[in-house]
């Protein structure tokens, strides 16, 4: 099963978080789709680089405020 099954209705290019698919909050799911990368890709990467210095909860925190639902 490809990512662009999880997204029939998503815009083309657009940067939104998935109603399905989610962990927490969809942010990484909506990043793996935008890009086009698979979605455990996306989380493991987001993980490992927690355990690098660097403000990376806050720019998950702030993708979450901003990016929008997926309609």
């Amino acid at each position: 099963m490809s990512t662009s099954d999880y997204y029939p209705t998503a815009s083309r290019g657009g940067l939104v978080r998935p109603r399905g698919n989610r962990m927490i909050a969809g942010v990484c799911a909506g990043l793996a789709h935008r890009f086009g990368m698979k979605t455990r890709t996306v989380r493991i990467l987001a993980l490992v680089s927690c355990l690098l210095p660097g403000p990376q909860v806050l720019a998950y925190i702030a993708m979450w405020i901003i990016m929008p639902n997926e309609d």
